[in-house]
């Protein structure tokens, strides 16, 4: 059993936790599963399975710190209290009975990170892979039981994690859901009102992600070459078809002659930083959707060897949806509020003072989910789409003597 102290809620926001102690009980060794998961870390700097890019166990790597998984812990309990420390608990957290987990079609990599992050709570867990995607969990979990050493968490991952693909006809998908106190369902809105009509267990919650737009802000004057890398970076991996990808950049007080400049240098970043050719059909699409974007009105212009498009234009211009096509549209702040998408979820920032208090005041005015640096617009983390979801497998008893 591991105990919890509450910590103190941002100070800019005045909130503040009264002393409230929770016990979290796991039916392993929460220090011997981390060591665990860092002895798997240490194999993944040796080898690679043939299924993930270089850039896709790279962020598993730097995704597996001690710091990462730690965190849902103190995000969701606050701080850790050292053995002996005299505090009386009020409540006991404990995990649900178990977790049924839909993964999306169009971002694979998020199987591995649900896979670590949910091991953590020692629940049982289904996961189904998106049955048109590369099944990046499989051979994870597979690697994972490889390397993870003998003892109780190896256990309970070969006996309470499962993970299957297939369609989304199929019967198993309402044996998952009547099964699970939670369900965590990723897709489209159509999959997600799909899933949720399954029959479930009475009072079961359903965490779903749908559809979501995201967007970088990146403030005139202030874009330097580290910028442009981030950029490319987080878009080249999932261009148009990520939910924290960005649809558009908007180079906010920016005339439109400096959007061109920007535009010019991510196409001379871009090669330099994507290193591997595009597939055939991607480089022909990219072709066509450089013509298509003029035609519409868009500057477009296609990175070298076809690996994309980047276009520069204003709010009024009908953007079609080419799956590497970047588009830059100068504005105003006021304008880039008013003109984000109903389905907003991440805003990537460059901003020339990260502690300009008006950002915090535009936030929270908006329907923004995500206001992070760009380098992290995929950084996935407990707390999703506005929903604290990992700490939501758990139940909480009161408990006083």
């Amino acid at each position: 059993m591991l105990k919890y102290g509450a910590a103190l809620m941002s100070k800019s926001l005045r909130f503040m936790q009264h002393g409230m102690v929770t016990a979290v009980t796991l039916p392993f060794d929460l220090d011997t599963a981390i060591q665990c998961w860092l002895h798997v870390r240490l194999a993944m700097l040796k080898h690679m399975p043939a299924e993930f890019t270089r850039d896709e166990w790279a962020y598993i790597v730097s995704f597996l710190s001690k710091e990462s998984l730690l965190d849902p812990f103190a995000r969701s309990f606050g701080a850790r209290l050292l053995e002996g420390d005299a505090e009386v608990s009020t409540y006991i957290a404990r995990p649900v009975s178990g977790v049924a987990v839909w993964l999306p079609n169009n971002v694979s990599l998020l199987g591995p990170l649900m896979l670590i992050l949910l091991s953590l709570t020692g629940t049982r867990v289904r996961m189904k892979a998106g049955s048109r995607a590369t099944d990046l969990t499989g051979t994870f979990l597979d690697f994972v039981m490889r390397y993870c050493p003998e003892g109780s968490f190896r256990t309970y991952l070969n006996n309470k994690v499962y993970h299957s693909v297939f369609g989304h006809e199929d019967p198993r998908n309402s044996e998952m859901a009547s099964e699970a106190r939670v369900r965590i369902v990723f897709g489209s809105d159509e999959a997600v009102a799909e899933i949720d009509g399954l029959a479930h267990p009475p009072g079961s919650q359903c965490f779903a992600f749908g559809d979501h737009r995201s967007e970088a802000w990146i403030e005139s004057g202030c874009w330097n070459k580290s910028t442009v890398n981030d950029l490319v970076k987080v878009f080249s991996i999932y261009g148009q078809a990520g939910c924290t990808s960005p649809s558009r950049v908007i180079l906010i007080n920016g005339l439109y002659d400096e959007a061109l400049s920007l535009r010019d240098t991510i196409l001379r970043a871009w090669p330099t930083i994507v290193k591997r050719d595009p597939p055939p059909h991607l480089a022909s699409a990219n072709v066509c959707a450089c013509q298509v974007d003029r035609a519409l009105g868009w500057e477009a212009e296609r990175v070298e060897r076809n690996h994309g498009v980047v276009s520069v234009g204003n709010f009024t211009l009908r953007a079609d949806p080419a799956l590497m096509n970047l588009r830059i549209v100068p504005a105003t702040i006021h304008d880039a509020v008013a003109n984000l998408p109903e389905n907003i979820q991440t805003v990537g920032h460059a901003l020339a003072n990260s502690e300009d208090k008006r950002w915090l005041a535009l936030v929270a005015r908006s329907k923004v989910l995500r206001f992070v640096p760009l380098r992290n617009m995929h950084f996935f983390g407990s707390v999703w789409d506005g929903n604290q979801f990992w700490a939501g497998i758990f139940e909480y008893v009161q408990f006083s003597l």
